[in-house]
């Protein structure tokens, strides 16, 4: 679960997130309930998070050094995203301090926002398969240390939920289309040159 926080310096982010977060508690908490481990990735929160169990365990985990990266060529996003990509016109700045809410944590769960210490993680228990939900698909999704990127150039097979994610994207920007048409865009990028993605139905 990528980056979703409690806020958002983009007040537009922020409201879609929010909405985003209520759609996904339901599918967090069928997959806990059939086996899925839950990884829960709020970046630059982890201070809020350095006494609770779930971020305990983690700091436990034995470090795993990752193989050389499969050097996957990375291609130009469809849209432009350079000057944020916030629709709604607010500056800039460090508006979040944990995840959001209405996002289920149970006992089971970890917290990590370290690549190496989630791909440590996975290969502890044997996990081959990272699915992916969480915000911003043109950003974060694609390019923190624990996400689709790195773990894909780690031989960590991923799948993108796709309508559980979201675009920094502003329409007034190339190329010009909706908000979630731009989204749209990134999904099928992500899907033709770094993993395959799927809609939480069908894994529900």
């Amino acid at each position: 679960i990528c980056d979703m926080w409690d806020n958002h310096w983009c007040s537009g982010a922020a409201r879609r997130v929010q909405a985003l977060a209520l759609r996904m508690a339901p599918v967090i908490d069928q997959a806990r309930a059939r086996g899925i481990l839950i990884v829960h990735a709020p970046s630059d929160t982890m201070e809020f998070y350095k006494d609770f169990p779930q971020r305990q365990r983690m700091l436990r985990i034995a470090k795993i050094e990752p193989p050389p990266p499969l050097g996957l060529g990375d291609p130009p996003l469809p849209i432009d995203d350079r000057d944020g990509g916030c629709d709604t016109e607010d500056a800039t700045y460090k508006a979040w301090t944990r995840e959001n809410s209405a996002i289920p944590l149970d006992a089971a769960d970890v917290i990590s926002d370290n690549g190496i210490e989630i791909y440590s993680l996975l290969r502890e228990r044997g996990i081959r398969n990272l699915l992916v939900m969480g915000v911003h698909v043109n950003m974060c999704v694609l390019n923190r240390s624990f996400a689709i990127k790195k773990m894909t150039n780690w031989g960590i097979r991923c799948v993108l939920l796709r309508d559980l994610t979201d675009s920094m994207y502003n329409p007034k920007d190339r190329p010009y289309v909706s908000h979630d048409r731009g989204t749209g865009l990134v999904v099928e990028h992500i899907e033709r040159y770094w993993c395959p993605s799927a809609a939480s139905a069908d894994l529900m």
